[in-house]
């Protein structure tokens, strides 16, 4: 029955998908098949919907992440932030590099901030409407943002998924970051020459001297409107918290719209929550957009994934997925049999933090390695979630950019990490004697993150 029900989703998952269909039609569908597997299994109908309340409350800082980020977003376009910064670069970037350059800036300011949609929502906004400005389309710069975003997100110091899979397995931290900075030579190394390759082999780009002069008549320009922006690195140098962060930007980028561009205040409170607009053609592309309106889809995603993980907890849906797992390690070997649980997690439970702790206790039974365990968690759930198009670790990125979904294509970052463990680890099983993981429990505990609100579904901006 529980194989049926999953098989189900992912069916009509793909159908959407195929079809062009909108994706939150095909999650409606699922939740009403996983709401009905409740009632199947004895549940009372207040009861599960009880457990898919609880899986959305435990994500319901995230709607306060949205709030800021579509506020951020659309006062750094009317503040002149944005159109400055890409009146200065285009200066220094030649568009043949320019994807090389939009994947390290990302992953520079990633790792900085340890959080993927932190990083779409600053760096990730200012070098799509750049790669707009130099004739780069939305596809490839997407890709190179979206891998970008997630280089720093698995592997930072302030990472909270970083945190979650060193408390899932009881290994250090930074011991897995140094594992995973060894790891990450070769696919980084390769994803810059593919990103290199690609921006030396595009068709010549348009005419960029006359797009950025129109910028002026555009702004009042000024050394100031970089304030936002320098306050988002500065701030995350001290380790202040994304929430924080974004507001201090979000208040910068106020006052310098109202003061410096001479916005009126009840103009900047209105775009807030729908956006900023261009009415000319040639810059609207590139500087329309943000807002808490744009932010509505990706929040319905979060909604409706995060009651399925309410649901799967506590239904046990996939307590016989566990079973065949285990069945499955003993032929295909330990890495690929943590792969494909990934790749199932990923796909079903449309989260990135639920992904890592169902594939930790799908897999933790037959992995003795703790350290092996935290690397393979890293290198497989924590990059394959944001290569699935429905999740939210991949929909909140390129929405938030307004990069199309089809750049998902290209993060090839993202799947090099796990291709790479594939080849380096193969078939490998667990030795006999190996170090055995400190605790049995699948879930952290809530004190092992007194900074935080519940980890357990969402990570990436808090």
């Amino acid at each position: 029955m529980e194989n049926l029900i999953l098989g189900a989703f992912c069916l009509i998952l793909f159908l959407f998908i195929l079809t062009g269909l909108p994706l939150l039609g095909a999650l409606a569908i699922g939740f009403c098949l996983f709401f009905g597997y409740g009632l199947h299994k004895g549940f009372s109908f207040r009861q599960v919907a009880g457990m898919a309340w609880q899986g959305v409350l435990s994500v319901k800082t995230i709607f306060l992440v949205f709030l800021l980020i579509g506020m951020l977003t659309a006062l750094w376009r009317a503040s002149g932030t944005i159109g400055y910064i890409i009146a200065l670069a285009v200066q220094f970037i030649r568009p043949s590099v320019f994807l090389l350059l939009t994947f390290w800036l990302n992953c520079a300011v990633s790792f900085l901030l340890g959080t993927a949609f932190g990083t779409a929502a600053t760096m990730g906004v200012i070098t799509l409407s750049l790669g707009e400005t130099l004739g780069v389309s939305g596809l490839y710069s997407g890709g190179a943002i979206l891998a970008g975003a997630y280089f720093g997100d698995r592997m930072s110091p302030v990472s909270t998924s970083a945190l979650l899979v060193s408390v899932l397995t009881g290994t250090d931290i930074y011991k897995n970051i140094a594992n995973m900075a060894r790891f990450t030579v070769v696919p980084f190394t390769v994803a810059s020459v593919f990103y290199l390759g690609l921006g030396l082999a595009l068709p010549g780009m348009g005419k960029v001297g006359d797009m950025v002069s129109g910028l002026y008549d555009l702004y009042n320009f000024t050394p100031w409107l970089v304030l936002p922006a320098v306050s988002i690195l500065v701030l995350s140098f001290f380790r202040v918290s994304v929430k924080k962060n974004m507001l201090v930007s979000i208040v910068c980028a106020f006052a310098l719209s109202h003061f410096v561009q001479g916005w009126p205040v009840r103009y900047l409170l209105r775009i807030m929550v729908t956006g900023y607009q261009l009415s000319d053609p040639q810059y609207a592309g590139m500087l329309s957009g943000g807002g808490i309106l744009s932010m509505l889809r990706v929040a319905s995603i979060v909604c409706l994934s995060a009651s399925f993980g309410g649901i799967f907890k506590g239904t046990g849906l996939l307590d016989g997925i566990e079973a065949l797992f285990q069945k499955l390690e003993k032929k295909v070997g330990t890495y690929l049999s943590i792969l494909l649980a990934a790749l199932f997690t990923g796909m079903v439970s449309c989260n990135q933090t639920l992904s890592i702790v169902l594939t930790h206790q799908l897999c933790a039974p037959f992995v003795k390695d703790r350290s092996q365990l935290a690397l393979d968690l890293e290198n497989t759930a924590v990059v394959i979630s944001p290569l699935i198009p429905w999740s939210i670790a991949c929909a909140t990125i390129l929405d938030t950019t307004g990069a199309p979904h089809e750049a998902v294509a290209l993060g090839v970052y993202l799947v090099l990490l796990p291709l790479w463990g594939t080849c380096s680890r193969g078939c490998a099983r667990t030795r006999p004697g190996q170090e055995k993981p400190r605790s049995t429990s699948h879930y952290p505990l809530k004190k092992d993150f007194p900074h935080r609100g519940s980890p357990f579904f969402w990570h990436s901006s808090q």
